[in-house]
């Protein structure tokens, strides 16, 4: 392994439970990291969401798949970045409508669609009230989603879509997602690929983080959080 200077990681179910707080052995594992790095979490949701989830952990945060970025500058969080793509919610609706129709997917609570303030749409399979147990429980291994991840790509064509979180996709508009959102904030800071360790749990088909397995750019992968601290041991040994 070359000279690494930045490592980069996802966050839900790579270095924390599905929007859970992150735990004290994965706190240290970054605190040791950091010593040696500079440290980037690349998320789908809100650099804010990201940012309060880690117990206001000290680190950038790109968030959005590239749509918002920020960063702790004199002890407060700020956000430097902040892009917004127009949305027709309308067409939106009727889309998620016929998925619903198509896969059965009629049981769900709250509302059929979350509509984000940058542009991002999540299509929440059991709603944007379900409770978190039920999430957790509907597709641990991904296949359900996978099995309907062509037909949705295909209703969300002019968009890139992912498998996000535990029970829903993620539409964004092009060209963002976590590879370019990486790569623009590498060549702003000055890293080259070369230079950069990625940790990633969600590689397979439509993956949020399979652009990034698919590049050149070093990958962890990642079963379970419960496992960062140790593989983080194993990254330090090398730097």
């Amino acid at each position: 392994m070359g000279k690494i200077k930045l490592i980069a990681m996802d966050l839900d179910g790579t270095l924390t439970q599905h929007k859970s707080q992150l735990e004290p052995a994965n706190r240290a594992a970054l605190d040791a990291l950091g010593q040696k790095c500079r440290l980037v979490m690349v998320g789908a949701g809100s650099c804010e969401r990201i940012y309060h989830q880690l117990g206001d952990y000290p680190i950038d945060v790109i968030g959005n798949y590239g749509m918002q970025y920020g960063e702790v500058i004199n002890g407060s969080f700020q956000l430097l970045q902040d892009d917004s793509a127009p949305v027709d919610r309308q067409s939106v609706v009727q889309k998620v409508e016929f998925l619903r129709d198509k896969f059965n997917l009629h049981d769900f609570a709250g509302e059929t669609v979350e509509f984000h303030a940058s542009g991002m749409i999540t299509f929440p399979i059991l709603g944007t009230k379900a409770v978190l147990k039920d999430k957790l429980a509907y597709d641990p291994d991904r296949q359900k989603r996978r099995a309907m991840y062509d037909v949705v790509a295909e209703t969300f064509a002019d968009y890139a879509v992912f498998v996000g979180g535990t029970s829903s996709f993620d539409i964004v508009s092009h060209p963002y997602n976590k590879l370019y959102a990486l790569q623009q904030y590498a060549e702003k800071k000055g890293f080259n690929m070369d230079e950069i360790v990625y940790f990633g749990d969600d590689y397979g088909l439509g993956g949020n983080d399979e652009h990034i397995y698919k590049s050149d750019i070093k990958f962890v992968e990642m079963e379970n959080y419960l496992d960062f601290a140790a593989k983080a041991r194993e990254i330090e040994e090398v730097l």
